[in-house]
């Protein structure tokens, strides 16, 4: 992974724990991670609400001046430039739509000259809620490049149906994360399973995660 690492992507993609878990490897790994929350308006799930996790692990989380409060108004009370330029990896989860890209495009200028040690990724998920279909993921892909000024450097694939994923969903979704990649002209980076999902059908072609994220009527113990 590079030093800084964009992660873009339509709501229910699945980016935030896709952002988080690549975080925690890091941070097992004895690197410094600072991750930056760019959900600016409260959207359903977000970075933020995994701040005890990310300090055990010594992990920095950096948020909007108003994350998870009752309040909606996209303010950051962070330098994102400056952050960049700090040592360590960076990681920004951005919004699920174009308010966070637009907040990303502000600091675009200053990013972009860190060149080869920035990646910008579009996470996509081919069993998300709505889903309309390579054309849709495209059209996100791109508009997420327009209201961020940047360009996206691979696409992951996170195809999952939440705790009803099995290896067949995740085999399942892997022509359509190849064809979003071929279509946007991008590699694709990996493809995503949870790791309750592990199966020798996966091994060797996907990389497994922890399901962070917990769905609002979630109590006993189970992430998403």
């Amino acid at each position: 992974m590079k030093k800084i690492t964009i992660f873009t992507g339509h709501y229910g993609s699945g980016k935030t724990n896709v952002c988080t878990n690549c975080a925690v490897d890091l941070a097992r790994e004895g690197k410094r991670v600072t991750v930056v929350d760019l959900d600016i308006v409260n959207p359903y799930f977000r970075t933020a609400d995994f701040s005890a996790l990310f300090e055990s692990l010594g992990i920095r989380l950096v948020c909007p001046l108003y994350a998870n409060t009752n309040l909606d108004i996209p303010a950051l009370s962070f330098d994102l430039a400056r952050l960049a330029e700090e040592d360590g990896y960076l990681l920004v989860d951005v919004g699920g739509d174009d308010a966070g890209a637009v907040a990303l495009g502000r600091s675009s200028d200053a990013l972009k000259t860190h060149g080869d040690a920035l990646d910008l990724f579009c996470v996509v998920n081919a069993r998300r809620y709505l889903e309309n279909g390579v054309e849709e993921a495209l059209l996100v892909l791109r508009e997420m490049e327009k209201a961020s000024r940047m360009t996206h450097t691979g696409i992951i694939n996170n195809t999952n149906l939440g705790l009803q994923t099995t290896p067949q969903v995740v085999l399942d979704g892997m022509a359509f994360g190849e064809e979003v990649a071929k279509r946007a002209h991008l590699p694709l980076v990996f493809t995503t399973a949870p790791d309750f999902a592990a199966s020798p059908l996966l091994d060797g072609k996907v990389r497994y995660q922890t399901r962070y994220v917990k769905l609002p009527w979630e109590t006993d113990g189970e992430t998403q």
